[in-house]
């Protein structure tokens, strides 16, 4: 997979975000964790809209995981919901700002509703090309690497009598999104460490930032923090800072 930024001190290309927080945002204001979620969809707004202002290409944002179905039935509803209704309602506004939508992930699980509502926003915004916003939904990093493996096995099965041919190169072009390059950032809201199962794969060299703000806070001040601390990082991917250095990249 392509690395797209080597040196840092920029802007990022494909920033990828674990929206957390939105269940403890609700219970700290003694709300239905549902009330979280829905206040989650006016940051995701927020940050589209702040990521295309600087520029990024990718943003990329972690809405529902694989294992996000076991959490209590009443919830998953809620945001089914509310999944189906924020792409038809926001699908308007990513036209007008230029941005692409995709969703990512094993879609079968979705409703015929839901799906109809991806195939027609991911149609209308397939022209833009200011940003391009992937959705994970329904998603796993460990899922995305056994479907990449299953679809070379698929098209090709005397790949299996010459692992050989198994190149990264063809494992990028077989995963979820293959549009996008890696991932040159990755944010975690709400303050924990750990990546979740996201996007294993792409983001094997992220620079990872935890934020403390959790996503209904999160806003355009907080993706400017963790944009001006990753322009402070020194991308190496296994050089010496000093081999960076010889080859112009970083300070």
């Amino acid at each position: 997979m392509k690395h797209t930024n080597q040196s840092g001190g920029g802007a990022p290309c494909h920033v990828a975000i674990i929206m957390d927080g939105n269940g403890r945002w609700a219970q700290r204001r003694l709300m239905p964790r549902a009330e979280g979620h829905r206040r989650g969809v006016q940051s995701v707004r927020r940050v589209i809209e702040a990521a295309a202002k600087k520029g990024i290409r990718y943003l990329t944002l972690f809405a529902f995981s694989s294992e996000n179905w076991k959490r209590p039935a009443e919830e998953v509803n809620a945001l089914m919901r509310l999944f189906a209704t924020a792409l038809k309602k926001e699908a308007q506004a990513m036209l007008e700002h230029g941005v692409r939508l995709r969703v990512a992930g094993d879609l079968s699980a979705f409703s015929e509703e839901i799906r109809e509502s991806i195939r027609q926003s991911e149609a209308i915004t397939a022209h833009c090309d200011a940003m391009v916003l992937t959705v994970c939904a329904n998603y796993g990093g460990r899922w995305d690497i056994v479907q990449a493996f299953r679809n070379i096995l698929l098209r090709d099965p005397s790949v299996a009598l010459h692992p050989e041919r198994i190149t990264e190169e063809l494992v990028d072009a077989n995963l979820a999104f293959d549009w996008a390059p890696a991932v040159d950032l990755m944010i975690r809201t709400g303050g924990e460490q750990r990546i979740s199962n996201f996007i294993l794969w792409q983001a094997a060299y992220a620079e990872l930032f935890a934020s403390p703000t959790l996503w209904p806070d999160f806003g355009q001040a907080d993706l400017e923090e963790a944009l001006n601390w990753y322009a402070g990082r020194q991308r190496r991917f296994g050089m010496t800072g000093e081999q960076v250095q010889a080859l112009g990249h970083g300070e």
